[in-house]
């Protein structure tokens, strides 16, 4: 399940190529060096009227991979325990799909919270009556690739707390909400019920046939059920072959420290950080 994803491109170029050589009735693309820039399924050739072998068996090793990582189960555990080692609150929290049949089926349920997990929201307000608001409350949801939780969320939420930790204010951060069958709405829910003013979401994104541990990042302000994508900032393509962890969560500090400045997120909130380089 946590196998390393192998490398498709210049391999597959190149071994495409050969093939190309080796077998007279394939029809060579004159651009074909290009590929190796690019993920993108570009100058393929073919044999016939058809593609050649080497390329039809990379697109269904690639369709291959994309199933897997929507239907992986997420692994709750491999997310919490590092972070509590580091002394980070975690809280293992359901969507309403009760399994990934019925969440593939009914996005509705995917954006809510069950009544077990909003009762260990509530029991958690009740044991923190007393304390400040939180400034801002993380949430990671399986989405449709529990891969790129699996490949990225903890290493991000590491980054992002170091970047934070510097800040003047300091950020009252809430527990980080590990939700399985969520979708992107399901941080609203979550947000409402802590009365957090900001909340993260990160999430795996539709798999691509080339990129099936892509991870989506949300940012909404003051977050209550009802907010529209359009009250929502989106990172999106997080990745080692995407947008690098440390430029997204660069990116994504800045956003929020701006955000808190507004106190708003969506489209009235601009990106103006100076380039996706970290400092």
């Amino acid at each position: 399940m946590n196998n390393p994803i192998p490398s498709s491109t210049p391999h597959d170029a190149l071994a495409t190529d050969a093939e190309d050589m080796l077998n007279p009735s394939h029809i060579h693309q004159p651009w074909s060096a290009l590929r190796q820039f690019t993920d993108a399924r570009i100058a393929l050739g073919r044999a016939g009227q058809s593609l050649p072998t080497n390329a039809h068996l990379q697109f269904q090793w690639a369709h291959a991979q994309a199933r897997d990582a929507v239907h992986i189960p997420l692994d709750v555990a491999s997310i919490e325990q590092p972070l509590q080692a580091l002394g980070i609150e975690t809280l293992a929290l359901h969507s309403a799909a009760p399994d990934r049949r019925s969440y593939l089926q009914r996005p509705d349920w995917g954006r809510k919270l069950d009544e077990a997990s909003g009762a260990t929201l509530q029991r958690w307000r009740a044991q923190h009556a007393d304390g400040a608001q939180p400034d801002v409350c993380i949430v990671v949801a399986d989405g449709l690739s529990p891969l790129a939780i699996h490949s990225n969320a903890l290493a991000f939420i590491q980054l992002l707390l170091e970047r934070l930790r510097n800040d003047t204010p300091t950020w009252q951060v809430a527990p980080v909400c590990v939700v399985q069958q969520g979708r992107v709405a399901v941080g609203d829910d979550i947000g409402e019920r802590l009365a957090a003013k900001l909340v993260i979401v990160l999430i795996g994104e539709r798999p691509g046939l080339s990129s099936p541990d892509s991870l989506g990042i949300y940012m909404t302000w003051a977050p209550r059920v009802g907010c529209t994508d359009a009250q929502r900032n989106c990172i999106s393509n997080v990745r080692s072959a995407g947008l690098a962890l440390k430029d997204a969560a660069y990116k994504l500090h800045g956003l929020m420290r701006q955000a808190r400045t507004l106190q708003l997120t969506g489209v009235g909130l601009k990106d103006d950080a100076p380039s996706f380089i970290a400092e």
